[in-house]
């Protein structure tokens, strides 16, 4: 008899049951008690497994995986592997599979650590089971240079092991490396999983990867996985985030029958970055009527959507109906939600104090988000102490002093725009530079601030400029303070820090390259918040060039068309 497998057993037979039998009809050799194992474990019967184990007379490999296997993510396996080497038995890759995946749950990095470089000693690293654990180890550590490594060490890759690291990659926002793993994956033949596919389609998310997303749809619908419920939710996710909500509605109705909460969350926050609150609202009712209950990402969604339309007493009434009507904690998210709302709203000191008296220590999120709308308000004195409060937490944190000498600069208040300076290059920190990027037939171009790199940059800087003149003559003014410049800088050097960002020159490429043809939108993703002066110069690009552009900041979606923004310059 196989001493893996015993064929005598149905995994489906209640174990119990099936021990009765074994012993019945004398079969109680080492293969049957080690399958027998297994299905207590399976079975949630863990003092049956150890009583059992303990019976067999020689225990095997088999054995003790089987044992550890039913002792996963608790510190019990650990401790039973250290039995096993002083039985002594050498594991083989499932048994390492088993105990990183415990390591990766508990946490125990140490631990891993010890388990990867044995497995390395035991030629066993390579092994599909134990490799695919190693990438989802290093990938929940954070560490996805690792996880490659361990990639790279694998002969014989698996659907299991392209999966681990496609989704490793896009939790780690490595997404421009998700998809190339995942088009790598597919062109050596690899079988797709719903777990490749969702992670392709969430890196896909992540950069707003439009024509990715429309090509891992068809590659989903090819292979029979559109219908799957994960890929169906990350598909509306997919389109949501990439700023096409119709298609993520398209989709969703059309796995509606069997589409979880999940994807109902990931559309309503589609609507949600849009600032489009009626929809988010309706699709919550609508929700509701189906018979499921709203979550705390149900309500996080909506109070996005008030958030982004400026609405503060919409998203007061909500939070207060999460808690009251449906008997949720608002989260620290939720309170941020109502902070960003009141803000925009002017209400800068309701939302100080909301922030003071909400069970929770506030973090980052919440104070950038008053420093925001107090610097969107003109409001210096209190950006200044919202900022303090920002760099309490982060003294690196580019962005509070670049934000608060902006507000000091528009308000002439140069000795403060030279002390936040100093404090900046006291503290050795430097502005996180700007990069934007846009997709033009499935590949995705990368700008810098006067970038230099690309192949076509000649022809991008003559697009630039003139698209630039154009706008002048429509009316376009830069807004030099903007960009904390001193305010002895030559309107030369002004002119040039502003023409040239990351965001303008991939308008610039998208036009030259035929990204969308007239009469389609361009779409573009930054890394930061848009600034003011590019803001203001793309209302203007969209008269020029007759045609929607579409942004994508670290904040929300700004939709140009006609010479105004859809977020109402409010961001």
């Amino acid at each position: 008899m196989n001493d893996d497998v015993s064929e005598s057993i149905p995994s489906s037979t209640e174990p119990r049951v099936a021990h009765a039998q074994a012993i019945k009809a004398g079969n109680t050799d080492r293969s049957t008690y080690n399958k027998l194992v297994t299905l207590y474990s399976k079975s949630n019967l863990l003092s049956y497994s150890l009583r059992l184990f303990h019976q067999i007379p020689s225990p095997n490999v088999v054995s003790w995986t089987a044992l550890i296997s039913a002792h996963a993510n608790t510190l019990l396996s650990l401790q039973h592997f250290i039995s096993m080497l002083r039985h002594p038995t050498f594991p083989n890759q499932r048994t390492f599979a088993s105990l990183i995946k415990t390591c990766t749950a508990l946490p125990c990095f140490s631990f891993g650590l010890s388990l990867h470089c044995m497995s390395l000693k035991l030629s066993l690293s390579g092994e599909p089971f134990s490799g695919s654990a190693l990438i989802h180890f290093y990938s929940k550590y954070h560490l996805p240079d690792e996880a490659r490594k361990v990639l790279d060490e694998i002969p014989h890759r698996d659907e299991v092991c392209y999966s681990a690291i496609v989704v490793g990659l896009a939790q780690n926002s490595r997404s421009i490396d998700a998809l190339s793993m995942f088009a790598d994956m597919r062109a050596c033949g690899v079988a797709s999983t719903m777990y490749s596919v969702s992670g392709a389609l969430r890196a896909a998310a992540e950069v707003a990867a439009l024509e990715q997303c429309r090509i891992i749809h068809a590659h989903a619908v090819a292979t029979g996985l559109d219908t799957n419920v994960i890929v169906g939710s990350a598909l509306v996710d997919g389109y949501g985030k990439t700023g096409f909500v119709s298609d993520a509605r398209r989709v969703f109705y059309e796995n509606l029958p069997g589409m979880n909460i999940v994807g109902w969350n990931a559309l309503m926050a589609g609507y949600a970055q849009q600032g489009d609150k009626n929809s988010a609202l309706e699709l919550l009712n609508s929700m509701e009527a189906r018979g499921l209950v709203p979550d705390e990402y149900s309500f996080l969604a909506v109070l996005t959507s008030f958030s982004n339309a400026g609405l503060a007493a919409e998203a007061e009434q909500w939070l207060t109906r999460m808690e009251v009507d449906y008997g949720l904690e608002p989260g620290l998210e939720h309170y941020t939600c109502l902070v960003g709302a009141l803000g925009r709203a002017g209400r800068l000191q309701e939302a100080e104090r909301i922030v003071m008296a909400m069970p929770f220590v506030p973090d980052a999120a919440v104070w950038r988000a008053l420093l925001s709308s107090s610097a969107y308000h003109g409001e210096a004195d209190m950006a200044w102490a919202m900022a303090k409060r920002l760099l309490e937490i982060n003294p690196h944190d580019d962005s509070a002093y670049v934000i608060v000498a902006n507000v000091f600069s528009v308000a002439g208040r140069w000795d403060e725009v030279a002390e936040v300076r100093k404090m900046m290059k006291d503290r050795r920190v430097k502005k996180e530079g700007g990069r934007s990027w846009i997709e033009v037939r499935g590949k995705v171009h990368v700008f810098l601030a006067r970038d230099t790199r690309h192949e076509s940059i000649e022809e991008i800087y003559e697009k630039l400029a003139e698209l630039m003149k154009e706008i002048e003559k429509l009316g376009y003014v830069p807004v030099w303070k903007e960009m904390m410049l001193h305010e002895a800088a030559g309107e030369e050097e002004k002119k040039e820090a502003l023409w040239y960002h990351s965001e303008k020159l991939a308008v610039a490429f998208g036009v030259v390259s035929g990204a969308a043809p007239p009469g389609k939108a361009l779409r573009i993703v930054k890394n930061l918040r848009i600034c003011r002066d590019c803001h203001e110069a793309f209302k203007y690009f969209s008269v020029v060039l007759e045609r929607d552009i579409i942004v994508r900041d670290v904040n929300r979606y700004h939709r140009f068309l006609n010479g105004s923004c859809s977020c109402g310059d409010i961001w």
